[in-house]
């Protein structure tokens, strides 16, 4: 892997990790409002765990292979 596409992944990892911040809040915010979707809220968490599997993939690729 090169350098530009390292950064390029970590970047794009920082990015995910900042969406997955932000739905998180939202989700908070929306299961506390009173009379709440409740299908918004699962498609927000269907959306987090999308990003949360992306994030894992990213930073498996991140991570160098050490043969043991």
């Amino acid at each position: 892997m090169t350098d530009d596409e390292e950064r390029e992944l970590r970047a794009q990892l920082a990015r995910l990790q900042q969406e997955h911040r932000d739905l998180d809040a939202a989700i908070e915010a929306l299961a506390g409002a009173p009379g709440s979707d409740l299908l918004q809220i699962q498609r927000l968490k269907k959306r987090k765990l999308v990003l949360r599997d992306r994030i894992t993939f990213i930073e498996d690729q991140l991570t160098p292979d050490i043969i043991a």
